[in-house]
């Protein structure tokens, strides 16, 4: 069996697979949906699979961000994966750990130079069993409500804090970043007593999951719960709005146990990878 390009008839199947496997597919899933299969946003996806049904995706965004779903290929059809996408500039990987270790290896890549190069504790709720803590003077506000040039600053230092940019850098992905969460109106702003202390947002949104990413306190306001309480009042949000589960990652102990004291329960890992020159070709 070989790897085929996806067509726009495949897409029930790929979304059903996908879906089997929500824990490590919200990328893959939420940019089909947001930006299309071949289209020409950077983030839209090119997709191939094994079989009709199928049981493997191959996906890599136009920027290069390489999104695979391959439970149960073997180390040839990864192989010939990678070899589908040589040439196209990388930009990084994410993806269950496992796979993602496997076809860092396979391809070559466990030496290219990464701001990047985590794997982290996967976490899934039921949003039945979302536990909200109680903080007088708390309001959850969309981001835009909140003082702009705190919130790009916020981002900036989450940016070099959590994933080494150098700091030219993520003054101007910050910029780009906020921009973008504006427009999709996915993040809020804790506020207490009408001071931003926290931020939170979806990185991935489907109609009945959200996958949670951009969770930040600055360090002097950390150890009081903010973000826990942030977390937990934006997924209230969406379990009102019909969603009924979230999952995440844990770039720390600290975010673990806070994720764990509202609900969360442990799920897999997921490895993430942003290559430092993502202009070099796969």
């Amino acid at each position: 069996m070989t790897w085929r390009p996806a067509t726009q008839s495949d897409l029930p199947q790929i979304d059903a697979f996908l879906f089997w496997h929500i824990q490590t597919s919200m990328f893959p899933l939420a940019n089909l949906r947001d930006y299309g299969l071949c289209g020409n946003d950077l983030r839209a996806l090119n997709v191939w699979v094994l079989g009709d049904r199928p049981r493997a995706v191959f996906s890599i965004t136009n920027e290069g961000m390489v999104l695979p779903q391959c439970p149960q290929c073997s180390d040839e059809e990864l192989r010939d994966a990678i070899a589908l996408i040589q040439g196209r500039a990388l930009f990084g990987i994410a993806a269950e750990a496992t796979q993602a270790r496997r076809i860092m290896h396979l391809a070559g890549w466990e030496d290219r130079p990464a701001t990047l190069n985590s794997d982290e504790p996967g976490f899934s709720l039921s949003l039945d069993h979302l536990q909200v803590p109680d903080l007088p003077g708390a309001q959850l506000v969309p981001l835009a409500d909140a003082d702009r040039s705190v919130t790009e600053g916020w981002r900036e230092s989450y940016l070099i804090e959590a994933m080494d940019f150098d700091p030219a850098r993520a003054q101007h992905q910050a910029v780009k970043d906020v921009t973008a969460y504006f427009e999709r109106g996915s993040h809020r702003a804790l506020l207490i007593d009408g001071e931003p202390v926290s931020m939170t947002g979806f990185n991935a949104r489907l109609p009945d999951v959200v996958q949670i990413g951009g969770v930040y306190t600055p360090p002097e306001l950390r150890g009081r719960g903010y973000a826990r309480l942030a977390v937990a009042l934006h997924l209230a949000e969406a379990r009102a709005s019909g969603v009924s589960r979230a999952v995440l990652f844990a770039a720390s102990d600290a975010a673990a146990r806070a994720y764990i004291s509202i609900g969360f329960r442990p799920a897999g890992r997921y490895s993430l990878v942003l290559f430092t020159n993502p202009e070099d070709a796969a």
